[in-house]
């Protein structure tokens, strides 16, 4: 039988990826890879050797790779420099990649140029009716390039009830903060920047009762308890089969004694369903996410989130007695924000709106243009599309030409981050404490295991004992066990995301601030050498002075920016780094010229000098590349090269052969 390896890329550090918070309950990932384990239950059973590697949970190995007979992945955007480094390393061994999810299905033709390797299958969109006929001709050496799912525009769309049970059984469960199921595809509503209704349209198809609960019976039977993330784009996108999952899934939970605390997405207007709230909270849900994206009518209905508003109240209103709505059935809102819409004219409403409504875990990010969507198809036409997005959600970065300056929103983003997620966290905090005043949890077994042990003892020693924390979470801390003791443990939980949510905002806005900052000093450094433009080869080592002082200052700041990190960093140090070094040396150069040119008519006796001089340059400069950081040296090596090239051709012009031996590069 062949070996088919699912592999799932890794995700960079991201806001919902909880990188910073999993050492504290000892999990390796948030969530499993719910797409490749779905596909997994569509191979035929006895007819392929199946493994899945994650590499968020461990490395790739050359063993997977050699055990392996073709290998499976699925993207998002955001994984894609994860999966072009699988490919070209599958290609090394001459393994077919087939390559799904939402990123291959939307970029391909960018997967084939940018990937640096070949993907032999794209198995694109739903794939619950083509993948049997894909594996059959692949069997056969017949399999095409391209495979397609149903597109939504012909109004074909994949029967989920097909969908099989996800092989949670490859996976260890125990590496994971939390499960995934799904219910649902698609969504009603039409939001202009989203790309859920080009994937799944916007006629929610949903499972059946019975097909929904074989899964929470396969995680139970393996042995989970604890969070079931319900990944639905939006859960009540069909209310009627909504309403008819929840009793069955209130049924199931109290069979069993509550053992999973579940979570999900829905839109805001689920305040607007008669007994929807009650249904939900009853049936075991303590979180949804809603896409708020700013309290502002004017940017709601520009973007076409018309369901956020009201024709009674203003938008902001409207959504802050939604919020509190959905708090008093013990229900936590999490929610996303966007800087950058058209519409919006400041953003000091968006903190304002956050802290008021009581939302910890609020997911501010600059806007981006998905490739397909509403959003991205006006810009194009309007002349205001820059590059694809990356699919980072908490990046510094624009892919379009924004209504205000650029700038203006970049660094208003910037200031949203750090007073949200200051270092101290006391906004968080703050927020906290509000959210638990309207919280009204239902009741529910407590269950305070290791894990919660351990990740109090580790929310003590990196929070509670730190300088920068310490004082804010003790006043936390305290007020909880004053006015919400109930809420204890949760308050510790929330403190540990806080912590997290810290480290990632905290470091984007780090390395915006660091390339910045390069610009800065470049620019000062172009200056000084402007300066010594006209100055006498002895006064060269001031530059060479300046250039050292200027590396070691540049390469402390990098230092500082966390290795998780550094990557979003490397492209702008090198260009620093090249045009630093690259105009050190021709100042070098045209002083070399100057002090050559004095033994330009020199008896030959004083060849040896010449030699002398042009050694000592050749040491000198070689010190300097020394000086730069070992991560990105390689981008001065041209620089030097040509350097020494044309030192040596200088005085070959003047003088003939001259020995000089030129120092090996590390």
């Amino acid at each position: 039988m062949p070996n088919a390896l699912l592999v799932y890329p890794e995700f960079p550090p991201s806001y919902w990826g909880y990188n910073y918070a999993l050492d504290f309950v000892g999990k390796k990932s948030s969530m499993p890879p719910l797409g490749l384990l779905t596909v997994a239950g569509m191979f035929p059973e006895n007819d392929w050797n199946l493994k899945i590697v994650d590499m968020n949970v461990k490395s790739l190995t050359d063993e997977d790779l050699a055990w392996a007979d073709y290998v499976f992945t699925s993207t998002m955007i955001v994984q894609k420099d994860s999966l072009y480094k699988i490919i070209r390393r599958c290609n090394k061994l001459d393994i077919p990649v087939i390559a799904g999810g939402p990123h291959p299905t939307s970029y391909q033709e960018e997967i084939e140029k940018e990937a640096g390797g070949t993907v032999a299958h794209f198995v694109a969109g739903e794939v619950e009716h083509i993948f049997q006929d894909f594996l059959t001709d692949v069997l056969n050496g017949t399999a095409k390039v391209v495979y397609e799912g149903p597109r939504t525009e012909r109004r074909v769309q994949t029967d989920i009830t097909k969908a099989p049970l996800p092989r949670f059984d490859l996976l260890n469960l125990n590496d994971y903060g939390s499960m995934m199921v799904q219910f649902s595809r698609g969504c009603p509503f039409d939001c202009e920047f989203c790309d859920i209704t080009k994937l799944f349209g916007r006629i929610p198809r949903t499972k059946t009762n019975e097909q929904f609960l074989a899964e929470f019976d396969l995680l139970y039977e393996l042995g989970w308890r604890g969070s079931v993330f319900v990944v639905d784009d939006n859960f009540i996108g069909n209310k009627r089969d909504a309403m008819r999952l929840l009793p069955a899934i209130t049924e199931w939970q109290k069979e069993k004694n509550f053992p999973f605390k579940l979570y999900t997405e829905a839109s805001i207007n689920l305040v607007e369903i008669p007994g929807m709230l009650d249904a939900m909270a009853d049936s075991g849900f303590t979180m949804t996410f809603v896409g708020i994206e700013s309290p502002n009518d004017e940017a709601l209905i520009k973007t076409m989130k018309k369901q956020n508003t009201s024709k009674e109240v203003s938008a902001r209103t409207y959504l802050l007695n939604a919020i509190q709505k959905i708090q008093a059935h013990g229900i936590e809102v999490t929610a996303g924000f966007i800087i950058g819409l058209d519409g919006d004219k400041e953003f000091q409403s968006h903190i304002d709106f956050i802290q008021e409504a009581g939302i910890p875990r609020a997911m501010a990010g600059l806007l981006s243009a998905l490739k397909k969507t509403n959003l991205y198809n006006r810009l194009e036409k309007e002349g205001r599309l820059l590059h694809e997005s990356t699919g980072n959600n908490v990046s510094v970065e624009l892919n379009f030409v924004p209504e205000l300056d650029r700038d203006f929103v970049i660094s208003e983003y910037k200031r949203v981050l750090r007073e949200l997620y200051d270092p101290s966290l006391k906004n968080y905090f703050d927020r906290c404490l509000t959210m638990f005043k309207h919280l009204k949890p239902r009741k529910s077994p407590v269950n305070i295991n290791k894990a919660d042990l351990r990740a109090l003892m580790k929310s003590i020693q990196h929070q509670l004992l730190s300088r920068k924390q310490g004082p804010s979470y003790l006043w936390f801390l305290l007020r909880v066990l004053m006015r919400y003791p109930q809420m204890f443990p949760n308050a510790v939980r929330m403190a540990i995301y806080g912590y997290h949510f810290e480290k990632v905002t905290s470091q984007q806005v780090a390395v915006d601030d660091f390339k910045l900052y390069l610009d800065s000093e470049l620019a000062t450094f172009k200056k000084t050498v402007a300066q010594f433009a006209k100055a006498q080869g002895s006064r060269i080592g001031e530059i060479g002075v300046h250039a050292q002082a200027l590396s070691a200052r540049v390469g402390k700041q990098y230092e500082e920016i966390h290795e998780d990190f550094r990557h979003h960093v490397q492209d702008a140090l090198h260009v620093f780094q090249q045009s630093v070094f690259k105009q050190y040396l021709e100042a070098e150069f045209d002083a070399f010229k100057e002090v050559v040119a004095r033994f330009a008519k020199a008896q030959s006796n004083r060849i040896g000098e010449v030699s002398a001089y042009a050694q000592s340059l050749f040491n000198r400069v070689h010190a300097q590349y020394d000086n730069l950081h070992h991560d990105l040296r390689h981008s001065a090596q041209d620089a030097l090269d040509s350097f020494q090239s044309s030192v040596k051709l200088h005085l070959e012009q003047l003088f003939g052969p001259i020995p000089l031996q030129i120092q090996e590069l590390d």
